[in-house]
């Protein structure tokens, strides 16, 4: 057998392999986006013709499409998001990226949600009046129409539908709001990268958190920026406004949301609660509750994991739950043993029965 035949088995052998991959990773019909238009890929298939590769069917509006799986994107972090990833590799492709700025999004459609049936919902972006959301589990987004309360964007809310309707094309949902809850492992995020630098003493290693972006030309950072001068000039609401901006750049800029959460501690509780809780999810994507390194103070990098703990265990104490402030201080202290917070001298204190208002009034 000659190596030209050899290779077209291999190639032969891949694309089937690909196929197959594609039937038991990635649930179907799914949405995606062909060159910034909503699509819902039906099916992914391999013809077995010379020079075609995999291809999907692709549904947009009464049209149906078949096109190189190649040129696909599907939403980020979903299955179908990291097969195609993997094919592209193959064929020695770049990465294929979202383009957000420009791509018209999916909307819910009217078998999607049924009225009076409790429906998931990943919020978006937050209104006084409306909440931008996406239906959890796809790329389908709607505008809930209700009173804001304690919803953030990255949160989970509950809706029971009341009415849906079009408008302008876009689609608008009324309801109430029954729970609302912190889950980053369904939002698809690309957990923060961590970069070991050194080793304490007891053996443990010392590590870093990468920034979202590259320092140098981060719109997220200059934005960040841009909100602390707010504050210092005492122009809260338009410091929470450049906050929301950067959270709808990406959610894992964790000094939004410690900042946010520093920023409604004394006048917004569960708002505060929320921010936190969600910094600490979405770091906790790469430094979970058995992580068992260091991730000092001294790395600039590291700081706003750091702060939304020590921001958790004061909204902990503040609710009373005293027990679970304590398990939060214990593992700030242990992720950083220099402790510049002061999240032993808390400890202490919560120990010998101090009330949070012992620990506020304190100079």
């Amino acid at each position: 057998m000659s190596e030209t035949t050899d290779n077209r088995t291999d190639h032969a052998r891949a694309l089937l392999g690909f196929e197959a991959a594609a039937r038991a990773e990635v649930v179907l019909p799914a949405d995606a986006h062909v060159i910034g238009e909503p699509v819902t890929v039906t099916q992914i298939r391999n013809p077995e013709l010379p020079h075609v590769g995999l291809l999907a069917t692709c549904k947009l509006g009464d049209h149906v499409y078949e096109l190189g799986l190649a040129d696909v994107v599907f939403p980020t972090g979903s299955a179908g998001a990291a097969l195609v990833a993997r094919y592209r590799d193959w064929l020695g492709l770049a990465p294929l990226v979202a383009g957000p700025e420009v791509a018209r999004s999916h909307k819910v459609e009217g078998d999607d949600i049924v009225v009076g049936k409790p429906v998931d919902l990943l919020v978006l972006a937050c209104k006084s009046n409306a909440l931008r959301c996406r239906l959890l589990g796809s790329a389908r987004e709607v505008t809930l129409r209700t009173a804001v309360r304690d919803e953030i964007a990255g949160s989970i809310i509950t809706v029971t539908p009341k009415k849906q309707w079009t408008h302008g094309r876009h689609s608008y949902l009324s309801g109430a709001v029954s729970s609302v809850r912190i889950d980053a492992t369904v939002l698809g995020l690309e957990p923060l990268a961590l970069h070991r630098e050194d080793e304490l003493e007891d053996g443990r290693s010392v590590y870093r958190l990468a920034p979202v972006a590259p320092t140098r030309g981060d719109p997220g950072a200059d934005l960040i920026l841009e909100a602390q001068d707010c504050i210092e000039e005492g122009a809260y609401g338009e410091a929470d406004e450049v906050l929301h901006q950067v959270l709808a750049l990406d959610l894992r800029y964790l000094d939004a949301h410690a900042m946010l959460g520093e920023r409604h501690l004394s006048s917004w509780f569960p708002l505060a609660l929320h921010h936190f809780e969600l910094g600490i999810a979405i770091g906790s994507l790469t430094v979970g509750d058995d992580f068992d390194g260091a991730l000092p103070w001294g790395y600039v990098e590291n700081r706003p994991f750091l702060r939304c703990l020590y921001g958790l265990a004061r909204v902990l104490l503040r609710d009373e739950r005293r027990a679970d402030a304590v398990a939060v201080l214990r593992r700030l202290l242990r992720l950083d043993p220099g402790d510049p917070l002061g999240a032993g001298a808390m400890l202490a204190a919560i120990e010998a029965g101090k009330t949070w208002r012992d620990l506020e009034m304190a100079p």
